[in-house]
C-alpha cells in the first residue's frame, strides 16, 4: 500500500483535481462573459445558503456621536434581519463635502471593528496605527472618504456570551459558522447579507453618493468584501487584503476557521472565477510575501486567471495587485492608489 493513501492532503488534492468546476470561466466576448455572470452569480448565492426574499426595515439609530480633530464618529445600529442587529461606526472627515464617496470597512479576526477605527481595549484612542489591520478605516478617513465600519457577525460586539467571557480577541465563528452549515447556510452568506444591508444604510445617508461606494477588508473581512462585490453590483470597487487566493492552495490545503467554507463550491468554480463576477467593476488584491494562510504565489496565480476575465471585458486596468514584504497584514499602498482612481 502506498503511504500517500494515508495522507489526507493528498486525498484532498486528488479530489480537487477531479472536481468538475462546471461553471468555470470560458468566454471570449464581453457578451459571453455577461451571460456567464448571470448564470454563476445566482449559483453562488444558492451555495451560500441564499438571502432573505425581502429586506426588513433598517430601523437605523445613532447611539453615540464623538467629534475628533479631523473627523466625526457615530456609533450606529441597524437591522439586517428582523432578529439581527448590525453594530458599526460611521465616520466622516471634518472637511467632507457630500454627497461623496464612502467605503464599507470589514475587519478580520481579532478584536473586531474597534481594531480598525483606532479604539484601544480600554476605550481610549490609539496615537499610531495598530495591529495587523493597521486601523485601515481611519486610513480611509484620512484620505477623504466617508466610512461605515461594521462589526462582522461573530467578532467583537457581536459574539456569544461564552466568547465574550474568554478574551477580547476570541470570536464566536465556531459554533455559529457550524450552526449556519447545519441550517443549510454559511457564515459567508450571513456576513455578505450584512454588508449588502450596510450599503442600503449608506444609501440613506445624505453625506454619501450611493453611486460611489466601495468595500475594503482584510482576512475574514477580505472574504466578505470579495463576495459582497461579486454579488452586489452597487459596489464600485473592492479592496481585498489577505484573502484572494485559490481555494486549492488556501482553504483546501491549510487549516482555516470554519467561516471560510462554502459547501460544494468547487463543483462549480474556483475563487478566480468568482472574481470574474466583479468585472468590469474595479478590484484590488494585496498579499504579504510571507502570509502563511493565503500564499502569495497562489494569489499571483489567481490574479492572473482573473485578469483573463477582465481582459475580455476590456477592463484590465481595473484589476490591481500588489505583493508586499510582510506577513498576514494590511498594507494599503497600491490599494489606496487604485481606490482613488475608481471612486
Amino acid at each position: 500500500m502506498s503511504d500517500s493513501f494515508l495522507d489526507t492532503l493528498d486525498y484532498s488534492i486528488d479530489a480537487y483535481d477531479g472536481a468538475t468546476r462546471s461553471m468555470a470561466f470560458n468566454a471570449s466576448t464581453r457578451t459571453e462573459v455577461e451571460t456567464w455572470q448571470r448564470t454563476l452569480r445566482p449559483k453562488i448565492v444558492e451555495l451560500l445558503g441564499g438571502f432573505p426574499s425581502e429586506p426588513c426595515d433598517l430601523s437605523p439609530r445613532v447611539v453615540e456621536t464623538r467629534v475628533f480633530s479631523s473627523y466625526t464618529r457615530e456609533t450606529v445600529l441597524f437591522q439586517s434581519r428582523a432578529n439581527m442587529t448590525v453594530f458599526g461606526y460611521f465616520l466622516v472627515p471634518t472637511d467632507f463635502e457630500g454627497p461623496g464617496p464612502a467605503i464599507l470597512c470589514l475587519p478580520g479576526h481579532g478584536r473586531g471593528v474597534d481594531d480598525v477605527v483606532g479604539i484601544r481595549r480600554d476605550g481610549g484612542m490609539r496615537t499610531r496605527l495598530g495591529g495587523y489591520q493597521k486601523d485601515f478605516a481611519l486610513q480611509c478617513v484620512a484620505r477623504g472618504y466617508a466610512v461605515l465600519a461594521i462589526e462582522q457577525l461573530g467578532f467583537g460586539h457581536r459574539r456569544d456570551e461564552a466568547s465574550r467571557n474568554r478574551s477580547a480577541r476570541r470570536s464566536s465563528c465556531q459554533p455559529s459558522a457550524g450552526a449556519a452549515l447545519l441550517l443549510g447556510q454559511t457564515m459567508i452568506g450571513w456576513r455578505v447579507w450584512d454588508a449588502m444591508r450596510s450599503i442600503d444604510y449608506l444609501s440613506t445617508r445624505a453625506e454619501v453618493d450611493p453611486e460611489r461606494v466601495g468595500v475594503m477588508g482584510i482576512s475574514g473581512g477580505g472574504t466578505t468584501a470579495f463576495f459582497s462585490a461579486a454579488l452586489d453590483e452597487r459596489v464600485k470597487v473592492a479592496v481585498v487584503s489577505g484573502y484572494f487566493c485559490t481555494f486549492r492552495d488556501s482553504m483546501l490545503s491549510i487549516s482555516h476557521c470554519m467561516d471560510n467554507y462554502i459547501p460544494g463550491v468547487l463543483d462549480y468554480a474556483e475563487m478566480y472565477d468568482i472574481a470574474g463576477l466583479i468585472a468590469p467593476r474595479a478590484m484590488f488584491a494585496e498579499s504579504g510575501d510571507t502570509d502563511p494562510i493565503f500564499p502569495a504565489e497562489s494569489t499571483r496565480y489567481a490574479v492572473g486567471k482573473a485578469r483573463d476575465i477582465y481582459r475580455v471585458m476590456g477592463a484590465e486596468d481595473r484589476l490591481g495587485f500588489e505583493v508586499f514584504r510582510g506577513p498576514h497584514t494590511f498594507h494599503g499602498v497600491g490599494a489606496f492608489e487604485h481606490l482613488a482612481g475608481q471612486l
